[in-house]
């Protein structure tokens, strides 16, 4: 079996006896198919043609009596038809949807324990595409492709059976247009198979399109680029429906040409079979079941065709499923816990060295020992790789060369989920949900109680505003926050990150989002949340960054100096000559406030 194969069967497994049960409907429902035309053999045979009855329980009725028993027996072998495919339907149907939602939330899972580096890789349209689109494939390949095949199987050895006992040389005939059939699969299966794939790289792309002008919509209507940001959707929406025409072409193409090949097919069998009742070898009523069953026996032909054709686009969307799948993680899981309740915080950097890309140092040989409680605050140009020193931290990336030790043990030896318990995070662009406040807050300790939520607000510098919305903590906020300002949101990440109450902070750029007198009163709440407790600060706004114990100045990936506040300023070194434009800028601003 394909590794393909094996992992259907694994999704199938759990749901085993409902698929044997659901075989044993089709069973049935083949075996009513067959008795369908028999009720009309016996009117055109025993009752209009009184010919004697074959069946020795059947005798004993007259002819009126035979004909009630047809047309009562006609009506109960469709009753029960119609009540068998219902049943078959909702177990299969049943089964499938099941499927879907375990490779939906197997694929979900495993994106999220994939690495950022991932993430940076691809389109969120084509994820968005694979967990909504193409995990519904499974069901497509399994319950719409296992199902009509096993049933046209159980109807072809069941009226194949019947048609010879009936006529031997109309039978081989009706099975001589099997062989163009399957000729005709096989010309067309592989433009079907590749106008398929290219249809679903098309209508991923659009996924994709939409979902990157969706959420830079402020910058496209800020420069105006709306009418080129149409044009390219409208170019990708054109070449998804061209894709989709092309393969719709060839099915339709497909379905004709079976349908000609069956038409001719039908017309040798009427042909022949009305001479052999001519020449007695057949009764009309018989001729109607073997017509009845020509009709049948070529439509689960075409379905194990068609299905066969169906199951071939569908194997595009399970495989891409599973391309993604197996894709490993690049962020190995250690086996060590860090228990809260025993870390400490101390961090050392032995001569790391991070990049993005090959060739493209992000960081050099950065050594860097932070104790226990003391604060650090990392500053540097933009680009100068800042933001991806505090992402270390937390295992978003492994470095390629060097070590990150917490509490002495290289962090690659912990478990990621043990690791990342231990840190609180105030990542940039701030990012809030669209849930309540109170919800945002207590994003990573949703059991928190309302004083714990608000008592982080108030170090957040941010209670007060909340408390002027119109629900206060239970106001819901729009999609990535929209009805806040920015300042709002980032103090709502910054009460996250407090309520979270861990050992290691994380502050990337916490006040970036505010104004100089908002900064002031949340570093005050922030001195407060990070007694001891070891802290990272990025920071742009020098001013953020003089009470650290340690200041780490960055230049293009590389620690060019390090010392406290005023030995730096002393030193004239990189950070003083940033520190005297920034503040100078500050004082300017802070000036021109007042004048106004």
């Amino acid at each position: 079996m394909s590794p393909l194969g094996h992992k259907i069967l694994f999704y199938l497994r759990p749901y085993r006896y409902a698929f044997i049960f659901a075989l044993f409907q089709i069973l049935l429902i083949g075996a009513l198919e067959l008795l369908k035309p028999w009720p009309v053999k016996l009117v055109i045979d025993n009752v209009l043609g009184d010919k004697p009855l074959e069946f020795l329980l059947l005798r004993s009725l007259s002819i009126s009596e035979l004909l009630v028993f047809s047309c009562l027996a006609l009506v109960f072998i469709y009753f029960l038809l119609g009540l068998a495919n219902f049943v078959s339907n909702k177990t299969t149907i049943t089964i499938g949807q099941k499927m879907v939602n375990d490779l939906r939330r197997d694929l979900y899972a495993h994106l999220q324990r994939l690495s950022l580096s991932f993430h940076n890789r691809r389109e969120v349209g084509d994820l968005l595409y694979r967990v909504t689109a193409d995990t519904l494939s499974i069901q497509t390949l399994t319950m719409n492709g296992i199902f009509p095949i096993v049933s046209a199987t159980v109807l072809l050895v069941g009226m194949f059976i019947i048609m010879v006992q009936l006529d031997l040389q109309l039978t081989l005939l009706a099975l001589s247009i099997c062989p163009p059939l399957f000729a005709s699969i096989w010309l067309l299966n592989r433009k079907i198979t590749s106008a398929a794939v290219t249809s679903r790289q098309k209508e991923s792309a659009v996924y994709s399109m939409v979902q990157r002008a969706m959420s830079s919509i402020k910058i496209i209507q800020a420069f105006t680029r709306e009418e080129d940001e149409h044009r390219r959707f409208m170019e990708s929406s054109q070449a998804s429906l061209a894709a989709q025409l092309r393969l719709y072409n060839l099915q339709t193409i497909y379905g004709a040409v079976i349908s000609l090949v069956i038409a001719i097919g039908t017309a040798l069998i009427v042909w022949v079979g009305a001479r052999h009742v001519l020449s007695g070898v057949l009764s009309v009523g018989e001729l109607v079941v073997f017509i009845s069953y020509l009709a049948s026996l070529y439509s689960p032909i075409n379905d194990i065709l068609e299905t066969y054709g169906l199951t071939q686009a569908a194997k595009v969307g399970v495989k891409r499923v599973l391309e993604t799948l197996e894709i490993e993680k690049d962020i190995q899981e250690g086996r060590k816990i860090l228990l809260p309740k025993g870390a400490t915080g101390e961090i050392r950097f032995n001569d790391v060295c991070f990049q993005y890309l090959p060739g493209q140092p992000v960081l050099q040989q950065i050594r860097l020992h932070v104790r226990r409680g003391q604060k650090i605050a990392v500053v540097g140009p933009t680009g100068a790789g800042k933001s991806t020193l505090a992402s270390l931290l937390p295992r978003f990336y492994d470095p390629q060369k060097g070590s990150i030790t917490f509490d002495g043990v290289d962090i690659r030896e912990y478990q990621l989920k043990s690791l990342r318990c231990q840190i609180a995070m105030v990542l940039q662009p701030p990012l809030v949900f669209p849930f309540t406040i109170r919800e945002n807050i207590a994003y990573g300790r949703p059991d928190a109680s309302l004083p714990e939520i608000m008592s982080a607000a108030r170090l957040a510098r941010i209670h007060d505003s909340i408390m002027r919305l119109p629900q206060g903590y239970d106001t819901e906020v729009g999609e990535q926050g929209a009805t806040l300002s920015e300042g709002e949101r980032q103090r709502i990440t910054i009460a996250r990150a407090i309520l979270w109450d861990a050992p290691l902070l994380i502050l990337d750029e916490p006040t970036s989002s505010v104004d100089p007198e908002t900064e002031d009163r949340i570093m005050e709440g922030l001195q407060r949340l990070m007694e001891d407790r070891t802290a990272f600060i990025i920071a742009h706004r020098l001013s953020t960054v003089r009470q650290a114990d340690i200041i780490v100045v960055l230049q293009e990936g590389e620690i060019v100096e390090q010392g406290t506040f005023a030995e730096l300023i002393r030193g004239q070194g990189p950070f003083a000559s940033l520190y005297r434009t920034q503040f100078g800028l500050y004082e300017e601003e802070r000036n021109f406030r007042l004048v106004k």
